[in-house]
């Protein structure tokens, strides 16, 4: 991983100025596709970035006592600021967060990981091709098989051991699972689909896992 928040921010910056040009390709009917994240459209998962880009720790505090600790309503309320009345909007205040370094917390590597995950999230139902970097995956993946954050990665993964094709990722003891790293990541963030894109003895465990945390 690097060994710096400064390095996190930078590949978290490449990242999203990488979603921004796909997007920008995009007509009206691609924005309201279904995406990877539950029932959300593109459009939405694209402000539910910029909604996180925009928040600080103690703006993000107050969104959630007024929530009641109601995440997905203090979600729902983010969300709503940050959708345009067009896609051509919501990708414009999208496109004013690109170098943003505003998190609700100093978990760097998550923030990395918010991008890495959602742009896959937009990208793989509407077959776009852009891959994140190498680095930046690895990175993401290092922090997802350490510790449960926002997904239970390190849960899903326990007893298992992972290995990039790709790059040096490499992670546990147990059962092998073996692919691409940002197979291997999007799998500990519980998307099923990039099971497909993996091999191993290990993979009947990880989709039992997977489909047992989306029940």
């Amino acid at each position: 991983m690097p060994d710096s928040r400064a390095a996190l921010w930078a590949l978290t910056h490449a990242e999203r100025a990488a979603l921004a040009d796909d997007l920008a390709r995009l007509d009206d009917d691609q924005w309201s596709s279904p995406s990877l994240c539950g029932a959300w459209t593109v459009e939405v998962v694209v402000a539910h970035l910029t909604a996180g880009a925009s928040t600080g720790r103690m703006r993000w505090l107050v969104s959630v006592l007024a929530a009641r600790f109601d995440f997905d309503k203090h979600n729902e309320r983010r969300k709503a600021e940050h959708l345009g009345t067009t896609p051509a909007e919501t990708l414009e205040r999208f496109r004013a967060i690109v170098d943003s370094t505003t998190a609700p917390s100093g978990d760097t590597a998550a923030w990395l990981g918010e991008i890495v995950v959602h742009a896959q999230d937009i990208r793989r139902p509407l077959g776009l091709t852009t891959t994140p970097s190498i680095e930046a995956t690895t990175a993401v993946a290092e922090f997802f098989a350490g510790r449960d954050f926002t997904v239970p990665s390190r849960t899903l993964i326990e007893g298992l051991r992972l290995e990039a094709t790709d790059g040096p990722f490499t992670h546990g003891t147990g059962p092998l699972i073996r692919g691409t790293t940002i197979a291997l990541t999007m799998a500990m963030a519980s998307r099923i689909v990039y099971c497909d894109d993996l091999t191993g003895p290990g993979l009947p465990t990880l989709r039992d896992r997977i489909t047992g945390n989306e029940n």
